[in-house]
């Protein structure tokens, strides 16, 4: 949507102009009213990685966020506007989109961005605006850390990591675990250091340790480096591409241990490039259809498999509640300030959610259980869901 036009002669009808000037006066000048509330919309910025390496996730977020507002099209009386801006995948650019949102487009909050370290870029910028922003999947603790405006839509990785190694010992009975890190990525780095920490204290001992970089194609040295360590589980807790080649290179040399990654590879992606080496494959993640069961998770999921023709993963599912954490917050806030809203944010509880009923807890963070998927027939099944 765009700012309405008012059409028509102002020389021939001098009482409209007079009413016209008068309300935009008025608008500028109450000092109750701002004016980002005089507008036909309410203008939400949107920041995602819609090319690049990670596009898929900038992809799937933005899907999800559209069904929900066409879900809940309005706040405050007025429709929402969602204003999109792509990162490329880059840091940089997630800046630039957060600077280009708040003072080119005046937007009244912001959902963004899908991954780490690019919201990590973006996050000092919106916080010195005062204007409250939603990751959807950003789970590294150093995202928010010091900042009152930056919320997310997930857990965080601590978490993701301890329950990777409790699922790793006990279900599935590993005693030794070989890591396999991206270090390009804040993400993994710190999912690879929660796990072991966990593991060791459970009872296990990390074997071997590895690092790759975001883009490569080749895993062979590091594949025979555990290869020789002979793991009873590898923890691989990267992207969907990197994930989905290890995975070929790793059953290519005959390496059969079984493989748990993250959220990160929850990605149709890591099966279509994956193939038959992802099967049996392990994931941490925030979403499965079968274990949602709010009415608003079964709308959502019902818009999303009518327009999509396919289910709506967790990425898609944590972009609508981005959207929904957000929408919800104004509402209550009753204004368009980025104080209130903040307020209204942080004060969030029992939220009827896509991903779950949503809490949010200290730091911006929300108190929600976890979801143990695995690939099994070329497809995402439900296993478990761990509560906090």
């Amino acid at each position: 949507m765009g700012h309405r036009r008012i059409r028509g002669s102002w020389g021939k009808n001098p009482c409209m102009h007079a009413m016209v000037v008068f309300a935009v006066c008025f608008c500028l000048t109450a000092g109750s009213v701002r004016a980002e509330d005089c507008r036909d919309s309410l203008r939400i910025g949107v920041y995602l990685p819609m090319t690049g390496s990670v596009a898929a996730y900038g992809d799937m977020e933005w899907a999800g966020i559209r069904i929900a507002r066409d879900m809940e099209p309005e706040a405050l009386g007025r429709k929402v506007e969602l204003l999109l801006v792509d990162t490329k995948s880059d840091k940089i650019e997630a800046a630039n989109a957060v600077t280009l949102l708040i003072e080119r487009d005046k937007v009244v909050g912001i959902l963004g961005e899908a991954i780490s370290g690019n919201t990590m870029a973006g996050n000092p910028i919106s916080e010195l605006a005062g204007i409250p922003s939603v990751s959807p999947s950003a789970t590294s603790p150093l995202v928010n850390q010091g900042k009152k405006f930056a919320f997310r839509a997930c857990f965080i990785d601590p978490f993701q990591g301890q329950v990777a190694a409790r699922f790793a010992r006990s279900r599935l009975q590993a005693a030794t675990a070989a890591l396999i890190i991206d270090n390009a990525q804040d993400y993994s780095v710190g999912l690879g250091s929660f796990f072991a920490k966990q593991f060791t204290k459970d009872g296990g001992k990390i074997v071997s340790t590895a690092y790759i970089q975001t883009g490569d194609q080749d895993f062979s040295a590091q594949l025979s480096t555990l290869q020789a360590a002979n793991p009873d589980i590898i923890y691989a807790p990267n992207y969907y591409t990197e994930s989905a080649l290890l995975a070929k290179q790793a059953r290519d040399l005959g390496i059969r241990a079984p493989i748990l990654t993250g959220d990160g590879a929850h990605s149709d992606t890591l099966i279509r490039i994956g193939g038959n080496a992802v099967e049996g494959m392990f994931l941490t993640g925030h979403f499965h259809r079968d274990a949602a069961g709010s009415p608003r998770a079964k709308e959502f999921i019902r818009r999303f498999t009518e327009q999509y023709k396919r289910d709506p993963d967790a990425f898609a599912a944590l972009g609508g509640d981005a959207y929904f954490l957000l929408i919800d917050a104004v509402r209550r806030a009753g204004s368009t300030d980025g104080s209130r809203i903040r307020d209204a944010l942080a004060s969030t509880r029992g939220l009827d959610a896509v991903s779950g009923s949503i809490s949010m807890g200290e730091g911006g963070t929300p108190v929600k259980g976890m979801v143990i998927n695995k690939v099994e027939n070329g497809g995402f099944v439900y296993v478990t869901t761990i509560e906090p």
